[in-house]
């Protein structure tokens, strides 16, 4: 019976997504509209007081018509990450392409972007062999554009930190951009095996052996994954033969 109740719930919330999907006039025009009724019923007010009258007659108004914005933008997001946990990233992406415009200085929103982002440009495939990646490059672009926005707004967002980091490393093979923001994650998140493992990686393709040898000094004492240790242990030889 709960699991009914709960598709019952999707199946409500995904057609309410349809229905406003559907309507001809946006939100915006019809918040535009709003505004534009507001002022001619209010005579163009002009003096402090007929702006004091006018701003209290139509001030539960507008609170209204931000609330119902406010909603619109959360059930982008919402549905974006269903799509996200079905790995539907190009559907998942156009919601938060939407959600940014009700909530634009969210970092969350960003990173989630970014994920998709990243995901799409692996599914960006040359299907008609023509040594084109354009599209694949625009996604990556938009993935690293996404992280570096995230991180304006809220610079210590750790999953955004990790996230670029990866995103240098293994797609873009950029590694000295990773550094400082792996740095930054490890700041932060100082138990993070993972994040020594991508640091490390990253201080030996720039030639920092010695800061990577010291990272996978710190993994080997750290971790109580006998496999990580020993992934660890194997990468500290590989870099050793590399003086």
């Amino acid at each position: 019976m709960k699991s009914v109740n709960c598709v019952k719930s999707l199946s409500f919330f995904l057609l309410s997504i349809l229905l406003f999907s559907a309507c001809n006039i946006s939100s915006k025009q019809m918040l535009a509209k709003r505004i534009s009724h507001m002022q001619k019923a209010s005579g163009n007010p002009v003096s402090i007081e007929e702006i004091k009258e006018a701003i209290s007659k139509y001030d539960d108004e507008a609170r209204e018509v931000q609330m119902k914005n406010g909603k619109v933008g959360l059930w982008y997001k919402i549905l974006g990450t269903r799509y996200i946990d079905r790995k539907m990233y190009g559907e998942a992406l156009k919601c938060f392409q939407m959600a940014l415009e009700y909530y634009p200085d969210n970092p969350n929103l960003y990173y989630y972007t970014a994920i998709c982002a990243g995901y799409m440009s692996h599914a960006s495939l040359d299907f008609d062999a023509t040594g084109n990646f354009e599209k694949k490059n625009h996604y990556l672009e938009l993935s690293e554009s996404a992280y570096l926005r995230a991180l304006e707004i809220d610079p210590r967002l750790t999953t955004a930190l990790y996230g670029l980091g990866v995103l240098y490393v293994f797609e873009l093979d950029e590694c000295e951009k990773a550094v400082p923001y792996l740095e930054r994650y490890l700041n932060i998140e100082t138990r993070s095996v993972d994040g020594m493992f991508l640091l490390a990686r990253a201080y030996y393709f720039t030639e920092e052996y010695d800061k990577a040898i010291a990272l996978y000094d710190k993994i080997i004492e750290t971790t109580k994954s006998a496999e990580k240790k020993a992934e660890a242990e194997a990468n500290k030889k590989i870099v050793l033969e590399s003086f």
